[in-house]
């Protein structure tokens, strides 16, 4: 069996890669009967040297391989006939942008799974740079709170070294008593909580901290049933949520009222309610004054959202009152930050993590006979068709 790791070659450049050096040695290790080949990059943040001082082969061509993996979308052109490939192809959605790169891999009878489709029995996904996005949005709200009221001075993400750097800055930093809230419980929010506990803000319960003042800065986490409620007023559970949303609505403005710093770490579901609209923002008592969508929904649950921003230029000002964006030092703007590719800020450390849950859940399958169907069910495209699980997606490569 012949592994490929491609270079990336979408733009703007990605510098995150599957693997590590010390991952593919380990991997390896395990499995001596492996070929692995890395294909030559100038941007990854692994240099060529680092794999070939692991042993491992670096080559401009590695076509001969059977088995690639990518982090982006890989263009079409580059894509190789009847091979298999692994990498993140925003498709899953029906995504207009990326009609063309699914109808190619089908076209081109690739074997094909989507990182965002490796999920266990229960459909819970097994990988993800989701932490990382976490870890960056938690810095760059703090940042962009210091930005905004010329409180502190901290550098952009990207030009630290990694976490640690991050929470080092952070550490110097003398925060007010912020109350900063969270909405969501998984990889994302696992990320955030790391940060927020790291540099010691306090968590306190969701009671404590809609009714007591501080003085000191502290967070809540908060999950779908403690921001949205039953529109009869029945307290039912989570799997009432889930299975009927569109009997809920929010019930996030009790902690508009009180928070200044809000991180978005959720999922969100098309037809759950809207987290934060337009009229809890223009509300005389909302007092938020920074808004890290770390989950980025544009058009989506967070209405001061209007779009994606950057890693270049991460931050805009929204405007409640005529909900436009305006510049971030207008009196009466809100921050927000919406980067929608946050993980790129830490690329060493995102793809270490992102190479250890391939390892663990995903490399066994392939010496297992996927025992426990981790391939199969990713798998989206085989023999020039959809299989059974993706074929809800056969209208949007016909373009109906």
């Amino acid at each position: 069996m012949k592994f490929g790791i491609l270079k990336e070659r979408k733009n703007p450049p990605d510098r995150r890669v599957v693997f590590s050096p010390d991952e593919l040695a380990r991997l390896k290790q395990l499995h001596q009967d492996v070929i692995v080949k890395v294909e030559s990059s100038d941007i990854r943040v692994f240099n060529d040297l680092e794999y070939k001082n692991m042993g491992i082969e670096v080559a401009d061509d590695i076509s001969d391989c059977g088995v690639f993996f990518g982090v982006k979308e890989v263009p079409v052109a580059a894509l190789i006939p009847n091979k298999s490939y692994f990498f993140f192809s925003h498709t899953i959605k029906q995504q207009p942008y990326n009609r063309t790169l699914l109808q190619a891999l089908l076209d081109k009878n690739i074997v094909f799974y989507d990182h965002e489709t490796i999920v266990d029995t229960h459909n819970h996904r097994l990988i993800g740079f989701g932490k990382y996005a976490g870890i960056v949005g938690v810095y760059n709200s703090i940042r962009a709170f210091g930005i905004k009221f010329e409180l502190f001075k901290l550098p952009k993400a990207e030009t630290l070294s990694g976490k640690e750097a991050l929470i080092t800055h952070l550490k110097r930093v003398v925060l007010p008593p912020l109350k900063f809230v969270v909405t969501g419980t998984g990889r994302v929010a696992s990320g955030v909580k790391e940060v927020l506990d790291a540099v010691k803000i306090k968590e306190v319960s969701v009671d404590n901290y809609l009714s007591k003042n501080y003085t000191q800065a502290v967070y809540t986490q908060i999950d779908v049933l403690d921001y949205n409620k039953r529109k009869d007023g029945i307290k039912l559970d989570f799997n009432d949520f889930f299975d009927n949303p569109l009997e809920y609505t929010s019930d996030f403005e009790r902690f508009t009222k009180v928070s200044d710093i809000y991180l978005t770490a959720h999922f969100y579901a098309n037809e759950a309610p809207i987290i934060l609209t337009r009229e809890m923002l223009q509300s005389k008592d909302c007092k938020i004054k920074v808004v890290a969508d770390i989950s980025c929904d544009v058009n989506g649950p967070i209405a001061c959202t209007l779009r994606s921003s950057t890693i270049a230029e991460p931050l805009y000002g929204y405007l409640p009152s005529e909900n436009k964006e305006v510049d971030v030092f207008h009196p009466a703007a809100i921050v927000v930050m919406a980067v929608d590719n946050l993980p790129c800020e830490l690329p060493k450390d995102a793809s270490v993590g992102f190479g250890e849950m391939f390892m663990e859940h995903v490399i066994p399958a392939f010496f297992n006979k996927d025992k426990d169907g981790i391939l199969e069910r990713a798998k989206i495209t085989e023999n020039g068709k959809l299989t059974a699980r993706f074929s809800y997606l056969q209208d949007y490569v016909d373009g109906k």
